[in-house]
């Protein structure tokens, strides 16, 4: 059994036991986070569709750490006018531990 949830913007596949980074959340470490924006829920009788969301659905999961990725290095660079521009990016991110995905009740 996948779903498929939105968090904060991103659309994310996940299943129970998977580990998954999403934009940095401001709950702390060992808290219990909810997913409630599933859009797509494939259980063993088949698949469910949102329209957008699944009410009721429901995806839990456990934080287990924040952080930053890796710095991405970005250069623009305009030829024969002297115009070059070099920035460096580090994202936060949050990682979760998705714990169990609660379908909805009326399905």
């Amino acid at each position: 059994m996948y779903a498929i949830v939105e968090a904060l913007g991103q659309q994310l596949k996940v299943k129970e036991g998977d580990r998954v980074r999403v934009p940095k959340l401001n709950v702390p470490p060992g808290e219990e986070y909810t997913m409630d924006k599933v859009l797509l829920l494939s259980t063993p009788e088949g698949v469910i569709v949102g329209s957008p969301y699944l009410n009721d659905a429901q995806v839990s999961a456990e934080v287990l750490s924040h952080g930053r990725a890796e710095k991405i290095i970005v250069y623009k660079f305009k030829r024969r006018k002297k115009y070059r521009r070099k920035l460096g990016h580090r994202q936060d991110y949050t990682q979760l531990l998705v714990k169990k995905i609660n379908p909805p009740k009326h399905s």
